[in-house]
């Protein structure tokens, strides 16, 4: 068990994120947990503190964001060499990561039978290994592959052997590691990585996530609605909910009256429609919530 965090706090963070309607006290919190029915949408800070960096917490804003996007994928065989190259090396890194304090607590939530579902913006499975069952991936997983022509899904280790073999006598190195397992590598590097089509159809691989550009299938959408409109609560983890994505899951649950509970550290586009927005580390303050929900269990 860790040490408990302060819950006396009141007003404004550092940072200027309100605290809503209500002091965050972890009192508060666990009375609102403990009724059950509570929905968990997850974003990358959540999963900082499994070694994946966040592209706005304070893990993010050092490096310079510049995601892949739909249209630039598809549409250059330049940019597909770039893309793999950089992660064919930063797989590696999401693929080794462990699931921290955070992600445990919602699988013990879960257990419980508090919470009714989760809905993750994050594609590292870190969830599921956690214990989570009946995850949502909002914008899917890098653990799995998807041929552009034939629809065929793969797993990612299996076009990882690919492109080993394919490229023997390929010596990149990893940089910066970004949260969708993006690694900075030089351009030298990128020109002479070789890619690898679908060993079915020949058609272009594409990593089985949704890139910027690119919109998440309706009924994955809709799914997200139904189980946000049915909710006791809305908990968000660790997002800033910066992007329409992840957020439209907060004014629906808002719209309907549900009540909404942010932790994250930093403010969130979010916090004006929650009832409580804790400034806090996710571990830590998953950790307290559990012990006090339950103060025999331990993580």
């Amino acid at each position: 068990m860790t040490d408990d965090i302060t819950d006396d706090v009141t007003g404004d963070a550092p940072d200027g994120v309100t605290y809503g309607l209500h002091a965050p006290s972890l009192e508060v919190l666990a009375e609102l947990v403990a009724a059950g029915d509570v929905v968990v949408l997850s974003g990358a800070g959540l999963s900082t503190e499994s070694g994946i960096p966040d592209y706005r917490g304070k893990t993010g804003r050092s490096r310079p964001a510049d995601p892949m996007t739909y249209q630039t994928f598809t549409g250059s065989v330049a940019a597909r060499r770039r893309y793999w190259a950089r992660s064919h090396l930063g797989w590696r890194h999401i693929a080794r990561a462990e699931p921290n304090a955070g992600h445990h607590a919602v699988a013990a939530l879960q257990d419980r039978g508090l919470v009714a579902g989760i809905i993750t913006q994050n594609v590292d499975g870190l969830h599921q290994a956690a214990g989570a069952r009946e995850v949502i991936e909002l914008h899917g997983s890098l653990d799995r592959v998807r041929c552009l022509g034939c629809g065929q899904r793969t797993p990612r280790r299996m076009l990882d052997e690919r492109l080993h073999a394919a490229n023997r006598d390929w010596h990149g190195q990893a940089g910066v590691i970004n949260p969708d397992g993006d690694a900075v590598i030089s351009d030298d590097h990128v020109e002479t990585f070789a890619v690898v089509d679908c060993h079915t159809c020949g058609g272009v691989l594409k990593p089985d996530v949704i890139f910027f550009g690119e919109n998440v299938p309706r009924p994955r959408v809709d799914e997200c609605y139904d189980l946000t409109g049915r909710a006791g609560l809305l908990l968000v983890l660790g997002s800033s909910l910066t992007v329409m994505s992840g957020y439209r899951f907060v004014r629906h649950a808002a719209e309907n009256g549900i009540p909404i509970v942010i932790i994250n550290q930093g403010p969130t586009r979010g916090d004006s429609d929650a009832r409580m927005a804790l400034d806090a580390p996710l571990g830590r303050a998953l950790t307290s919530l559990v012990s006090r929900l339950d103060p025999k269990a331990g993580l």
